[in-house]
């Protein structure tokens, strides 16, 4: 996102509606990040450009560059994040990328997919194999862009190692032929 254009934009807006940066920014942001948001050296996130757009009364699409306005892309952002909170973690997990929401959506999918394999760890063998697979997508996204996390990161990599650990019991017990003490 052209943070020049953006700022520049949201500056005008705010100017238009003669309101002053303290009168903006309210509880929600600090008038010094709306110093920089105007200034484009910093980026605001998604929620906060949703309050910037109410509070200017303006479409998020209208203060959005025209390269980067993507009226739907922000209402396919805003489904994913219902679908997070109404805990529809496979819906989540399997979103296609959304241009201009790359960082947003690898934070919400890493939770998403870390969510997936603390359900599928306790089913059978297909299923801790399909929870190891979510455990590794989960800390592999939790690594990518600004809004990385390495607390997703850490649970999913012990969570692996928790699946591993019993599937490396399964396979030991199956080679020596003690499949009832699997304990799977």
């Amino acid at each position: 996102m052209n943070g020049t254009e953006l700022g520049r934009r949201i500056r005008e807006a705010r100017l238009a509606k003669k309101l002053t940066q303290a009168e903006v920014v309210g509880d929600f942001i600090t008038r010094n990040m709306l110093s920089q948001i105007e200034s484009g050296t910093a980026l605001p996130s998604v929620k906060t450009l949703q309050y910037l757009s109410k509070v200017l009364e303006v479409p998020m699409a209208q203060l959005m560059p025209e390269e980067e306005a993507n009226a739907d892309g922000a209402a396919d952002y805003m489904q994913v994040r219902e679908d997070f909170v109404a805990e529809r973690f496979q819906k989540v997990a399997e979103t296609p990328e959304i241009a201009g929401f790359t960082d947003e959506l690898s934070a919400i999918r890493s939770k998403a997919y870390l969510e997936l394999a603390r359900q599928a760890k306790d089913g059978d063998l297909t299923s801790l194999q399909t929870a190891a697979d979510y455990a590794k997508k989960a800390a592999q996204l939790s690594e990518k862009g600004m809004f990385a996390n390495s607390s997703v990161r850490s649970e999913a990599l012990l969570l692996l190692n928790s699946i591993a650990s019993r599937l490396s019991d399964y396979y030991k017990n199956m080679a020596t032929g003690e499949f009832e003490e699997a304990g799977l």
